[in-house]
């Protein structure tokens, strides 16, 4: 005290007037509180957020702060006690503090102009926000195209492996067709050739059978499915020579049905035998005689499934009819007629001749019509039926 003594106290430059004494330290302790409080809440930020910039810039504002709330407090002592010296080392030490701070502050004015506004920050958000919303669609879009990309892998999969199927079906068909057409034409050569004394009897019987049998598979592998073809081409096709040469005597008739190669073959080959014998025997041989040529389905009748009805009527002359009476069913082609073709296709077959009017019926069941390329040997079946069962000794 006695270092200050020789000062006055501020409080008598107020004339100790205690309204203006307590306006005067009153408005310096609000200072110095909020002086206070200020630099506190700055150094709690810095603690709490270690990554912000410019943090020197920061201390200084605290401190500069601090020490003016620290010059408003040594007024409020200076009311009473005259510590002008120290106030003044106060002062000084803020305006130092001051200073610095302003010079940091302008040579860091380019920096911090650059600091985005608010609204920028908010703008630069919403276009962060759109671009995040445009890469999911493009993601969404991208998930989108794998799976479809994936289901398309898979259904071609799936039509590869059906393709596959079936073509290991169509190869096993081709193998099945091809076995039994060399088995059928071998064993219907040597029966033609035991039936003949002559080679050239032995060779136009033989090439018309074959000519039957390849025109029949003909047919089959023109057909929309190469499996099977229209029942009606397959019968004018065999009769197509006749039906050129005698027209209008030759009638052909019957509802639409599929057959198989195989069922294609047989067939042909009973219509082969039954043209050949009329026009050396029968209704083609002489200036009249019509034949009629019809088939037609039959509904299943108790144990009986769904039947095929395959019907040759011809008129013939009494002589023709005798001359059939009196051939029976030795000949290969009667075999032929009546027990191969009818056996091969799981049916019945009946030739007679009643009234100078020669019938042929052939009834199969209609699943005889359909190829099966997977029933166990059956490709030499009609081999088999020609040489062992029907073979001529």
């Amino acid at each position: 005290m006695t270092a200050f003594s020789q000062y006055m106290p501020h409080g008598m430059c107020l004339s100790w007037q205690p309204w203006l004494v307590i306006l005067w330290a009153g408005s310096d302790l609000l200072i110095f509180i909020s002086y206070f409080a200020i630099p506190l809440a700055l150094l709690s930020v810095l603690r709490q957020r270690p990554d912000l910039k410019h943090r020197g810039l920061v201390g200084l504002f605290a401190g500069f702060i601090l020490l003016c709330g620290l010059t408003h407090a040594l007024s409020i002592v200076t009311l009473w006690i005259p510590i002008y010296p120290l106030q003044g080392y106060v002062k000084l030490a803020t305006g130092l503090v001051s200073a610095a701070t302003a010079i940091v502050l302008f040579r860091l004015v380019p920096t911090l102009i650059t600091i985005p506004t608010p609204s920028e920050l908010q703008e630069a958000n919403q276009n962060l926000k759109r671009e995040i919303a445009a890469h999911e669609a493009t993601l969404a879009k991208l998930r989108q195209a794998q799976h479809n990309l994936e289901a398309e892998v898979e259904e071609r999969t799936a039509e590869l492996k059906r393709a596959n199927a079936q073509l290991a079906i169509s190869t096993r068909e081709a193998v099945h067709r091809s076995r039994n057409l060399i088995a059928v034409v071998s064993s219907i050569a040597r029966q033609s050739a035991r039936s003949h004394g002559d080679a050239g009897g032995f060779i136009d019987t033989f090439i018309g059978r074959l000519n039957a049998l390849a025109d029949a598979t003909s047919i089959v592998m023109k057909g929309e499915t190469r499996t099977s073809a229209d029942l009606g081409q397959v019968v004018r096709t065999q009769l197509e020579p006749v039906l050129m040469t005698y027209g209008d005597r030759i009638k052909v008739e019957g509802q639409p049905i599929d057959a198989g190669s195989e069922a294609a073959q047989q067939i042909s080959l009973a219509l082969h035998e039954l043209a050949t014998n009329s026009q050396k025997y029968g209704a083609l041989s002489a200036d009249a005689g019509a034949i009629s040529v019809s088939w037609t389905k039959l509904a299943a009748d108790g144990d009986d499934a769904e039947r095929l009805v395959l019907r040759w009527d011809e008129e013939i002359s009494e002589a023709a009819a005798r001359s059939f009476a009196d051939a029976g069913s030795g000949g290969f082609g009667s075999r032929l007629l009546t027990k191969i073709v009818p056996t091969v296709l799981r049916g019945s077959a009946r030739r007679e001749v009643e009234d100078s009017t020669l019938t042929y019926e052939l009834i199969l069941p209609l699943s005889a019509l359909k190829d099966n390329v997977n029933r166990d040997g059956d490709a030499d079946l009609a081999a088999r039926i020609v040489d062992r069962d029907f073979g001529l000794a």
